[in-house]
């Protein structure tokens, strides 16, 4: 027996009430004076009526009325149920009893639907204010007398509270479960056989939903109108519920849930290109539709949801289908079951769910283009095994049972009959196109798969489906930012904003020094001011006696006019200060010798701090100033990347380390010494770098990046996730973090997430090149206004007249990025005053309609009204310059992360708007050049220069790998026509300096300096001016030379080679001294070119001077 109470307990069933308070504004068929009363339902099944009450227009009906019925937790449909069943509630007439009448007559006035979705959502009471609808030949139809308009003050209302004694959801299970909501809104550009004036057919849309663990429910939307392109829809459309039981008129629309209106950029589904806008307007605006506008929630409790992402995450897309049945009909005696209802026209649409597993998304929405059933690629796609139009079938037919509007509309039964002959005809020919065989001979063992014939029209139509998913919680929640900014500061602590205090006893010392020398300079003010005219005159007398003299006259001077008493309260406070904070001593003395004791030993202490005091006061003006520094950060950093590319990492590292040494708290320059620890592979000193940034600013995008990236190397996954994220919510715009973001997941195999990260940098990319073509729009405006002139009006007239045709439009769109700006910033000048003045609806509609003429003379047809050449084109569409993957390529060659540059360039290589293109080449070729593989490196720059031979940047690295493999005079050609290109190379420094250095190997000194010249005009460093000086030293021109070295000398002067040629430059000048200091200096820096020195040594024994060792 205990085994058995040892199972999960089931909680006792819950009671919730639906409690009708009044109604007002109620009006009967004898006027406002009437009796009433409310009838309650739910899920088809009465719970009650009221007694009749008395009301008039000046009093409300008090009804009262309370009506219950059971919710039971031991079958999650129950709360599945309350999720999407509502509760109606019927006002109804009695009218008083006629003569010989037996019982009183009723009529129907109105319905409204209560809500109980706040229950599952943790509401234990809520008061709802609902309109009660008017049902047909009610009174409520008709306005009051004395109204001729009705308007909403006098709508008939109706007072419902609805409560439970407990909660039906804990607050743990609310934090657990989680609520689908499933729209379906209209199907567009249905098969032309589709005629909304033929025979009226039921149109069905259902997918699947889980419930539990393995348990699924079939949500199905039913009952769909289809409507002719004529037939508008209102700008605001209502939802309505999914299983509105006996409910008609209004009754049947869910209170305040509207079909949203989104843009198509917003959109999650399929045709959301620029391309199918006009397909998409035309087919909204003009074509035969279906639309449901069916709204149906689903409860899932955690199991449910767990397997519904796992589900998501397996297969990523979910099966929606659509079919087309006839119109069941009463039948006598033994008819057509309702298993045996023919299917047609049984579509199915694969609805991409994988943007629910993204973080923080909770709604998808979209146009879902509609493809032909077939089961074989139903369970490719989606694992499934069958579809489910045989359950759909069943359900709506139940749901049309219980009094659905289509039932009761009267009109159907007698349309049904022609249709209905021939849908049978039809049947027993063709039971589904879904098992229609491909062969007339075919026979049971026949292998080839059906074809389903009616369901491919919805392919050949482009037929589409708007969808809507909506969950109450997403499946993968996303970390606030707060919490993310609280993670880094844990991991790495941001550096304070300011020095820390100092301690009490220190502070206290500070403040008596500065105390001491301010009372010294009033002192010393009060000595100038008492001797000035023996100062002017400069007739001091010194020695012992006249020091007394003046001294003893000070003294004097000060105690007699108060000075002296007035410094001493100065100093008092900061002598207290000392007592208290460095001796501790707060209380009086009782003992008198240790008074004595403290006394003298505080006097000898404050007389070594006065001393202290006045050498700093006096230090100060003795030392010499120090002159401020010829460089500043940005030439240290130039010098650096010089270094670099010549491959002297010493000195590099020296130049990063001296911008960090002057400035320790700017976050730069230790990200710059990080990307330089990257380069030369060492990833711990890289790391403390990054460290450093973030510690110093929370919000350096790069910085957190970059440290992200080498947790990822040492694959600290969750930190690198951090950072990484992060850096998305500092700069949510920027395209680099989300794309490094997506590298990121991908490399860890996060499909789901990487492809999230991937489309939220494509959005901002898009959005970046928009906001650029914006940015420019006013200048080219300004520049069309003063170019046409006078003249604006004529040739306006021109381009209304000319049509365009196919070349001129390809001709626009190469003629460069300013062109589209151009026309479109022209077009919206012609359109500023209509596009304001017309609704949205109006300027769909002008648009859609707009299209269809533009197109023709794309087809040949040169024929159009002014009215049409009038219509301008749509925008031209913001196309980024670079794809996501090559920012990132950039960027992470720049700061030398290889692994995932390579990952990037494996996506730019298959994405669809990349490819192998001349700037994949080279850039794949610069990552080869960082790793030394020089001779994949010579492979992907042949490739970049058959897809572009005038490319500089792919003639400037050959000449860098042939620099580097030591062809000198390969490498001389391909910088000589990087040079001769009209566009610059990336980094044209490097250039100029090889160049020139080949020049001076080649004795070319006169090319040599121009080169070397140019390099210092654009970028001038060390390198660059020691350049010129060896070429005019060669020359003879030892002025110029001298000039050069001395401005390189300026840069720096720890170059030995500088000092080497100063040295020679002074030697021909005949200046010895200069000469043998310049030449002990080059010593001194560790001069180790052995020709310079033998050049030198040559020309010191010529000349006879310059080497001290002589």
């Amino acid at each position: 027996m205990a085994s058995e109470d040892e199972g999960p307990k089931v909680r006792p069933p819950e009671n919730v009430n639906i409690t009708v308070l009044r109604a007002r504004n109620l009006r009967g068929s004898k006027g406002d004076n009437l009796n009433s009363l409310v009838r309650v339902e739910y899920n088809n099944q009465s719970l009650g009526e009221s007694p009749k009450v008395e009301s008039t227009a000046e009093y409300a009906a008090e009804y009262n009325y309370n009506a219950r019925f059971e919710c039971t937790f031991d079958d999650p449909l129950t709360l599945d149920e309350i999720a999407y069943k509502p509760v109606m509630v019927t006002v109804i007439e009695v009218l008083p009893k006629e003569k010989k009448q037996k019982e009183e007559k009723t009529l129907l006035l109105g319905q409204s639907t209560v809500d109980l979705l706040p229950l599952l959502r943790g509401e234990n009471r809520y008061k709802s204010t609902l309109v009660v609808h008017p049902l047909p030949g009610s009174p409520l139809e008709t306005a009051p007398p004395d109204q001729a308009k009705p308007s909403i003050t006098f709508q008939v209302e109706l007072d419902v509270v609805v409560f439970v004694n407990e909660p039906l959801l804990s607050e743990e299970q609310l934090k657990e479960v989680n609520l689908l909501t499933v729209s379906v809104e209209t199907l567009y550009s249905p098969p032309e056989a589709w005629n909304p004036t033929g025979a009226p057919f039921i149109y069905n849309v259902t997918l699947p939903v889980p419930i539990t663990a393995d348990r699924e429910t079939t949500v199905v939307a039913t009952n769909g109108i289809i409507k002719a392109g004529t037939d508008k829809d209102l700008p605001s459309r209502q939802k309505k519920w999914c299983v509105p039981g006996n409910a008609q008129g209004g009754a049947i629309y869910i209170p305040d849930s509207f079909v949203p209106t989104t843009n198509f950029d917003e959109e999650d589904g399929d045709f959301t290109s620029k391309e199918d806008r006009e397909f998409r307007n035309e087919a909204e605006m003009e074509k035969t539709r279906v639309t449901w506008n069916i709204e149906r929630r689903c409860f899932m409790d955690p199991a449910a949801v767990q397997s519904f992402q796992n589900k998501i995450a397996q297969t990523r897309v979910w099966p929606v289908e659509i079919m087309r049945t006839p119109v069941p009909t009463a039948t006598k005696g033994k008819g057509k079951s309702e298993d045996e209802t023919p299917i047609f026209y049984h579509g199915v649409a694969y609805v991409n769910l994988a943007p629910l597993l993204y973080p923080g998304v909770k709604k998808i929405r979209g146009a879902y283009k509609v493809m032909a059933f077939s089961d074989h690629e139903v369970f490719e796609k989606t694992k499934r095994k069958g579809g489910l139009a045989e359950e759909a079938i069943r359900v709506a037919t139940a749901m049309n049972r219980n009094a659905s509007p289509f039932a009761k509309g009267g009109k159907a039964p007698k349309e049904e009959k022609g249709g209905k002959e021939k849908e049978k005809d039809a049947a027993k020919k063709q039971p589904s196109s879904m098992l229609k065989p491909t062969s007339d001979a075919g026979s049971e063992t026949d292998v080839t798969p059906p074809q389903n014939l009616e369901g491919m029209q919805y392919v050949e139509a482009k037929s589409y489906l708007m969808l809507e998913i909506t969950l109450q919680r997403p499946l993968v929640p996303k970390r606030p930012p707060e919490v993310l900014a609280k993670r880094v500061a844990e991991l790495i602590p941001p550096r304070p904003l300011f020095a820390r205090r100092t301690n009490g006893a220190e502070r206290a010392v500070e403040d008596f020094h500065s105390q001491v020398a301010s009372v010294g300079n009033l002192v010393l003010e009060e000595f100038r001011s008492l001797f000035a005219d023996q100062l002017i005159q400069g007739d001091l007398p010194s020695g012992s006696e006249p020091s007394d003299e003046r001294r003893r006259k000070l003294l004097y001077e000060l105690n007699t006019s108060g000075k002296y008493f007035a410094f001493k309260e100065q100093l008092k406070h900061s002598v207290v200060k000392i007592v208290r904070e460095k001796y501790l001593k707060t209380t009086t003395f009782t003992d008198k010798e240790e008074l004595h004791t403290f006394l003298s030993e505080l006097n000898v202490f404050l007389i070594d701090q006065m001393h202290v005091g006045l050498g700093k006061v006096l230090s100060l003006e003795d030392e010499t100033p120090v002159p401020p520094p010829l460089t500043d950060s940005a030439q240290l950093k130039h010098f650096a990347r010089e270094a670099e590319v010549n491959e002297n990492f010493e000195v590099a590292s020296k130049y990063y380390q001296e911008r960090i040494a002057r400035n320790r708290n700017d976050g730069d320059h230790w990200f710059d010494y990080g990307t330089f620890c990257m380069l030369i592979n060492d990833i711990s000193k890289a790391e403390e770098c990054f460290k450093e940034t973030v510690s110093i600013n929370q919000s350096h995008v790069n910085g957190l990046l970059l440290y992200g990236i080498v947790c990822a190397m040492e694959e600290r996954n969750s930190v690198a996730e951090t950072f990484f994220e992060m850096a998305t919510n500092v700069e949510p715009n920027c395209t680099l973090a989300w794309t490094l973001l997506g590298l990121f997941y991908d490399g860890i195999e996060n499909d789901i997430q990487a492809e999230f990260a991937f489309l939220e940098a494509n959005k901002r990319n898009v959005a970046n090149a928009a906001a650029k073509v914006k940015s420019a729009m006013p200048e080219e405006t300004e520049k069309e206004n003063v170019v046409e002139g006078g003249d604006a009006e004529p040739e306006r007239e021109k381009v209304v007249k000319t049509p365009a045709t196919p070349s001129e439009s390809g001709k626009s769109h190469r003629s460069g990025k300013d062109k589209p700006g151009s026309v479109a910033s022209a077009h919206k000048k012609k359109l500023s005053v209509s596009s304001k003045s017309a609704p949205d609806g109006g300027t769909r509609k002008q648009s859609a309609q707009s299209n269809r003429p533009t197109s023709q003379p794309a087809e040949g047809s040169q024929q159009g009204t002014p009215f049409e050449e009038e219509i301008p084109p749509r925008e031209p569409t913001p196309v980024p310059e670079t794809s996501i993957f090559m920012i990132a390529v950039d960027f992470l060659l720049e700061v030398k992360a290889m692994n995932f540059c390579e990952r990037a360039l494996a996506h730019e290589l298959l994405s669809p708007t990349g490819g192998p293109s001349a700037a994949y080449y080279v850039a794949l070729a610069r990552l080869k050049l960082q790793k030394k593989e020089l001779e994949e490196a010579n492979d992907n720059l042949q490739e970049a220069l058959v897809l572009n031979h005038q490319d500089p940047d792919a003639w400037a690295i050959t000449g860098h790998l042939r620099y580097l493999e030591g062809d000198i005079g390969e490498a001389k050609s391909c910088y000589e026509r990087t040079l001769s290109f009209v566009a610059d190379a990336r980094e044209m420094h490097s250039i100029y300096l090889r160049l020139a250095s080949i020049y001076l190997q080649e004795n070319k000194f006169e090319d040599a300096k121009n080169t070397f010249l140019l390099a210092c005009k654009k970028s001038p460093s060390c390198v660059s001016w020691l350049g010129v000086g060896i070429a005019c030293y060669r020359l003879g021109e030892l002025g110029e030379a001298e000039d050069a070295l001395s401005e390189a000398n300026i840069l720096n002067n720890t170059d030995s080679e500088v000092w080497g040629y100063l040295s020679l430059v002074c030697l021909k000048t005949n200046r010895q001294l200069e000469a043998e200091q310049a030449y002990k200096y080059a010593l001194k820096v560790g001069l180790q070119d052995e020709g310079l020195l033998g050049e030198i040594h040559e020309i010191q024994e010529a000349v006879g001077f310059g080497n001290p060792q002589f």
